[in-house]
């Protein structure tokens, strides 16, 4: 009973010896250094073709130099600008601003500074940023229960950034969402 025991356990033992010793880092063995010497240029040429192949090869006839003329290049004639908008353009570009004149909202980012289900909490960090920071612009959207504090207009997510840096210490938690906002039409 010990004997298949024995060999139950040594077993294992023994191909985990082996594992090991198949894994293990070789000895560095002895070997030639490489060969640095240059050969014979005659030995690395490449070898020739073993027939002539020049009769395929296109042979093209040396062009003769054209002659040089002893007149003066015509000198270059300048013509002075005309309008260059015609009334079609003129309209459409009227047109255009037009239209540009009637938008409102693009895509944009505003800052999320609170959502949550207090209102007096809102109220309150409403409070601290537009007294330390009145031009921002606040939008407080209420969905019944969860209040959400947005924060300013910014078209670039760059602009968005530098906002959401300055309102860091105000709110505890800030993020940035791409949403629609309102274009600033006044310079």
């Amino acid at each position: 009973m010990t004997r298949p025991l024995l060999k139950v356990l040594l077993f294992p033992a023994l191909l985990s010896l082996v594992a090991c010793a198949s894994t293990a880092q070789q000895a560095p063995q002895a070997s030639a250094p490489p060969d640095t010497t240059r050969k014979p240029a005659a030995a690395t040429a490449a070898p020739l073709p073993a027939e002539d192949v020049s009769k395929y090869r296109p042979v093209f006839a040396v062009p003769k130099p054209a002659p040089v003329a002893a007149t003066a290049p015509a000198p270059k004639t300048t013509l002075p600008p005309t309008s260059h908008v015609n009334p079609q353009v003129e309209q459409r570009l009227r047109d255009q601003a037009y239209t540009n004149q009637n938008v409102k909202y693009t895509q944009g980012y505003r800052i999320l500074v609170y959502l949550g289900l207090e209102r007096d909490q809102v109220m309150a960090i409403r409070r601290a940023i537009i007294s330390r920071y009145p031009d921002e612009t606040d939008y407080i959207v209420f969905k019944s229960p969860v209040y959400r504090l947005y924060i300013g207009d910014y078209l670039t997510k760059l602009d968005a950034a530098r906002g959401l840096a300055r309102l860091r210490g105000l709110s505890p938690k800030l993020e940035l969402e791409p949403t629609q906002v309102l274009l600033n039409k006044n310079p």
